[in-house]
């Protein structure tokens, strides 16, 4: 049985946000987080998202590995 994969693309597409080619790395670009706001405390995410990578943390899975990726691009400098 082949396990799922989770990469920033399975994540955004969870989101609801746009995944294909450029997109996230343009969401990146445009969603700087400055050091001392946390990822699910951003105020761009609804709270259906902030939720979702709550949960996805807390899994401790492949999951949550995405969510602390997206967090590491969120946070330049970091």
């Amino acid at each position: 049985m082949e396990l799922p994969a989770y990469d920033l693309k399975t994540l955004f597409d969870q989101l609801g946000l746009p995944s294909e080619g450029s997109a996230i790395d343009d969401f990146i670009e445009a969603h700087p987080l400055p050091a001392d706001v946390k990822l699910i405390e951003a105020d761009f995410w609804s709270p259906q998202q902030a939720q979702l990578l709550k949960e996805w943390l807390r899994a401790d899975g492949e999951e949550a590995v995405m969510v602390d990726e997206l967090n590491v691009r969120l946070h330049p400098g970091k």
